[in-house]
């Protein structure tokens, strides 16, 4: 009886764990290191936007990038206070550390809202959920969530140093228009992996990016990594449309019935060329009464997708199932409950290094063997 019970309790892990030839994986998680980063409540800031002295990441800390830099992993995260009308407005702050696992943060943010022109767009939700890659010649291009309260909007900046950004605008601004507003987020960049360096790669003459965080998955292209523009069906543009699904973009994936992706979609770190085609690590979010009845209402997993090398908007393949899923404290209980949301991927001394929030509160990492 004490076997029968044994197997029961290890067999959804081990199909959760189940992999395709061309997955990353499998991953552990480090427990005895986790959650590797967690908010502090003595470090101050002091906000322009707000003009006072702010308390940054005293709520939460949670959805990172990270890239690898000089033999070191540099890790952007984002970090809440408690103040104003949403109980927390984002910033995001700058971590560094030589092992992966260990790091040591800067004490004040690097990226945040200001008394500039991204003011209305970014105040006072803040700026949320970044994504980096490097460009060729060794400058790093962000993609990060604004919010207003009212929309989430995909936008973009750039640095030399991951210290001192510009910020370029909404990453749709020229698709846009004038009022032509929509709800976007999550912009994960196809890139070519180049020793330990993550670098943006044209195919087919053009960037690519795939976003969004709706029932379908989207793609975008681009000649500079700056301006994007979501790959779309013919349709009329005499309306303003207010929602992604307006907009007619082409989706390149779908949630599943029965799956732990059974509600929405949401692009994870930057997706990169292998020699089996592009791999891009999601998120999937679980709806309880079409999903998967052994993950609770709500969950964030993570999957694999691999979409063709040469047309990143056809799909090949996905993983059969999640591979990462919310079961430690950490990860159950939180901000958002039922939470492992991964955003972050570094390759690094011969391992993949994974990071993802946990419960939107704390950030963990798991990690895997290079094949």
């Amino acid at each position: 009886m004490k076997k029968i019970l044994l197997l029961l309790l290890v067999s959804p892990l081990v199909f959760a764990q189940k992999t395709q030839s061309w997955m990353l994986g499998p991953f552990q998680k480090m427990d005895a290191a986790n959650p590797i980063l967690e908010a502090k409540a003595n470090t101050t800031f002091a906000c322009p936007v707000r003009g006072e002295t702010v308390r940054w990441e005293e709520k939460d800390v949670f959805n990172p990038a990270v890239v690898v830099r000089n033999g070191k992993v540099y890790m952007i995260y984002r970090a809440e206070d408690k103040l104003g009308k949403y109980a927390g407005t984002s910033r995001l702050g700058l971590a560094v550390s030589s092992d992966g696992v260990h790091f040591k943060r800067m004490p004040q943010p690097v990226f945040y809202p200001d008394n500039d022109f991204m003011k209305k767009y970014e105040w006072e939700g803040g700026c949320e959920d970044p994504r980096i890659v490097e460009t060729e010649d060794g400058h790093y291009v962000m993609t990060y969530t604004s919010y207003d309260g009212d929309k989430a909007r995909l936008c973009v900046a750039s640095s030399q140093d991951l210290v001192k950004w510009q910020k370029h605008g909404l990453a749709f601004n020229n698709f846009i228009k004038g009022n032509r507003d929509f709800w976007s987020k999550s912009g994960a960049i196809v890139c070519k992996k180049v020793g330990d360096r993550f670098i943006a790669t044209k195919i087919n003459g053009k960037y690519w990016m795939y976003w969004g965080d709706q029932a379908q998955l989207y793609v975008a292209t681009s000649d500079d990594l700056i301006n994007w523009y979501p790959s779309t069906k013919p349709k009329d543009t005499s309306y303003q449309p207010q929602n992604v699904s307006d907009v007619n973009c082409v989706a390149v994936a779908s949630t599943r019935p029965g799956k732990h992706d059974s509600r929405l979609l949401e692009s994870g770190p930057p997706a990169f060329l292998t020699k089996k085609g592009i791999v891009l690590i999601y998120n999937g979010m679980n709806y309880a009464q079409t999903g998967d009845p052994t993950l609770p209402e709500g969950a964030y997993a993570a999957g694999q997708f691999l979409f063709d090398a040469e047309n990143p908007a056809q799909l090949n393949d996905r993983s059969e199932n999640y591979f990462i899923k919310p079961d430690r404290p950490y990860e159950i209980t939180g901000q958002i409950n039922q939470v492992c949301f991964v955003e972050g991927l570094a390759s690094y001394k011969g391992k993949w290094f994974l990071y993802y929030g946990t419960a939107d509160s704390k950030i963990a990492v798991a990690v895997a063997r290079q094949k």
